[in-house]
């Protein structure tokens, strides 16, 4: 990085590539002032935004001080820019108290490509598109033009969503012009990248700092990423004994289902109670009695029963959110003493959840993040031997009339929320010495989850094959997260959101399967409406087939624990984008929908219905066919693609070829 500076202009430059530059006729900083409405209904937000002032700073004054380089933009804002060897940091030093808007232009180059922005589910590329950043439901559906969406608009209060609706948004991206940038700020923000020229970043507040860093490959650059952001630790070794099975009903019923599992010959890592507190039902589906201590009428004796499982090897898993419903136990607890965010009148805030109300645990007040940890993370879970849950939400922090204990705006802290709850878990298990041996897994993020979440899952997708809500999302989710430094991902087996008569077939169940066999962590979900949708273990054939899917899994063990290691110790993601190893093919930059499991398999999910034969890029080396021992060369190849098989390739003289032939020789054709 060199940063140049000379008469009223500033420069920054990646070797010849110039990536920031300002001047008297180019504008590198826009600041104004604007208006924002803001309404939630269950966790969809509906935001616009009256810009009332808009205007350019022009560089004024630059001055070598001992802190770094000073740029002064007509006295309206003060950047101070220091340089440690490859990143250059701009930090905030003072802002008019009137600037609440503020436009950030990055040099761009019309063939570039970009990545990240948290996890992304319908593009991966962003070229070509703005996305705002805010974290909440990620819609149902999210194609307007399709019926599910409209509906789910209409019905049920905007929850269609559009194509950049995220659980996990994060204003970092990566270029492939080999840099990364980063900007701390938590506020809402809308990243444009349509400007053949420049690149738009726009937040509600002047950014406490802005951070570019660069390297020569992408694998370095991801490196430097995770290093500054952090990184997850490794998963236990347990989740690769085999299948975690979501189940719920009570015990008879989610113990029978494991027990019909095991003797079907699925191996089985863990069983998955997600209604292990209790259920309700609402007009949505099936819901949780969201107060967080085991359900003594449907799971009675529950710590002697994950006894028993523990005897035999497998897990146990449950499921908490930062959020207590009103009509529970720990509500009462939590309310005498005072641990719940409050409305300006004094009286808790209550979150309309979907027919019921929640108090919002006010994670900013170190009393009530306190009483939440140890109360109902380590007594109510962790201390009655659960081995891991979903530490669900977190993107639904209210910004209307809400006070918090820290005194900040809920519309700073809305972003934030997710990062803190995701410390709350991470506190609770490693201060129980439980690090690496408990496995809690996420949907919602923000800059911070990278070192506090052991483990990312996609999200609610729809049970179909849907463009950009079905199956295909949860390949471009792991590759945008795994570009922002969240490198361990996995999804609901079969998707999860039912409604308007879209139920999950045998097919779509299937074909989700024999992607998750790939990833790091195999998991199923009966769904929001089990009753209407198919399940495996209501059908002898999937049950022989998800047998096969989850023994490779297991198979595959030896491998996939490199790789999650590699991702603990420099931020490489088990799931990768082609480029990251194959940065001199273009068409490698373009592909979201394969991924590389590691350096040494392509796989390349098939992700529409009706298909026995699949269109399969490669990138350059010989690959062989993972089913077949078929080799096949660089460029587009079309290979069958019966169910069961989805289309997997590894590189010929990988290391790992006598594992890659063994599964091969027992479930080849």
């Amino acid at each position: 990085m060199e940063i140049v500076v000379n008469n009223q202009a500033f420069t920054l430059k990646n070797g010849a590539d110039v990536l920031l530059h300002t001047d008297a006729s180019t504008p590198m900083v826009y600041v104004g002032y604007g208006e924002e409405t803001v309404d939630m209904y269950r966790g969809n937000f509906k935001i616009d935004d009256h810009v009332i002032e808009r205007r350019p700073l022009t560089l004024t004054g630059a001055e070598q001080t001992s802190e770094g380089l000073l740029l002064d933009l007509e006295g309206q804002l003060q950047l101070l820019v220091t340089q440690q060897d490859d990143a250059v940091t701009l930090t905030a030093k003072r802002a008019a108290e009137n600037i609440n808007r503020f436009w950030f232009r990055v040099q761009a180059d019309k063939a570039e490509h970009i990545y990240g922005c948290g996890e992304q589910m319908s593009y991966f590329d962003l070229r070509g598109r703005h996305f705002p950043l805010w974290t909440s439901e990620p819609g149902v559906g999210r194609d307007k033009t399709t019926y599910v969406t409209w509906r789910s608009d209409v019905e049920n209060g905007g929850a269609g969503g559009d194509y950049y609706n995220t659980n996990y948004p994060e204003p970092t991206f990566v270029s492939s012009r080999h840099y990364y940038l980063h900007v701390d700020c938590t506020a809402y923000a809308d990243f444009d990248f349509r400007n053949e020229a420049y690149h738009e970043l726009q937040t509600w507040a002047v950014p406490a700092s802005i951070r570019l860093e660069a390297a020569p490959t992408f694998v370095e650059l991801l490196e430097k990423l995770t290093a500054f952001l952090g990184r997850q630790p490794e998963l236990p070794d347990w989740v690769y004994n085999g299948l975690i099975i979501g189940a719920q009903g009570g015990n008879e019923r989610s113990f029978g289902i494991l027990n019909k599992s095991l003797e079907k010959g699925i191996k089985v890592a863990g069983l998955w109670c997600q209604d292990w507190c209790g259920k309700r039902v609402t007009s949505f589906g099936k819901r949780l009695q969201w107060d967080w201590h085991y359900h003594k009428e449907m799971y009675p004796d529950l710590p002697k029963h994950i006894e028993e499982l523990h005897k035999s090897g497998i897990k146990f898993l449950g499921y908490i959110n930062p959020y207590l419903v009103n009509d529970g136990e720990l509500y009462e607890e939590g309310k005498r003493l005072g641990v719940f965010a409050k409305k300006s009148d004094g009286s808790d805030y209550l979150v309309d959840f979907g027919e019921f109300y929640c108090g919002v645990v006010d994670l900013t007040d170190p009393k009530a993040y306190t009483w939440f940890k140890d109360r109902v993370i380590k007594q109510c879970s962790i201390d009655i031997g659960i081995d891991g849950w979903m530490a669900d939400f977190g993107e639904y922090l209210p910004t209307d009339d809400i006070v918090l204990s820290n005194g900040v705006s809920p519309m700073i802290e809305h972003n934030r929320w997710p990062a803190r709850w995701a410390q709350c878990n991470y506190d609770a298990v490693k201060e129980s010495g439980k690090l690496g041996e408990v496995v809690y897994f996420m949907r919602a993020g923000g800059t911070g989850s990278q070192k506090y979440c052991t483990l990312l899952w996609a999200g609610d997708q729809s049970v179909d094959f849907s463009r950009h809500d079905g199956l295909c999302t949860v390949i471009c989710a792991a590759l945008s997260a795994g570009m922002t430094g969240c490198g361990l991902n996995h999804c609901d087996i079969g998707g999860y959101t039912s409604l308007f008569d879209n139920c999950r077939t045998k097919e779509v169940f299937l074909r989700w399967a024999e992607m998750a066999a790939f990833m790091p962590v195999m998991r199923t979900h009966e769904r929001n409406r089990p009753d209407t949708n198919f399940q495996y273990y209501e059908d002898e054939d999937s049950m022989t087939q998800l047998a096969r899917l989850v023994d490779v899994y297991t198979m595959l063990a030896p491998y996939t624990k490199t790789l999650v290691a590699e991702n603990a110790a420099k931020g490489t993601p088990v799931q990768r984008p082609l480029f990251l190893h194959y940065e001199d093919d273009a068409e490698s930059y373009t592909q979201q929908f394969e991924y590389l499991y590691g350096s040494d398999l392509l796989v390349a999910p098939v992700w529409q219905g009706g298909k026995t034969e699949w269109n399969v890029y490669l990138p350059s080396d010989g690959w062989v066919h993972l089913w077949t021992g078929k080799e096949y060369g660089h460029g587009n190849n079309v290979v069958l693609a019966p169910l069961g098989d989805t289309p997997v390739f590894y590189k010929n003289g990988s290391t790992w070829s006598e594992l890659f032939e063994s599964i091969r020789a027992k479930y080849g054709k």
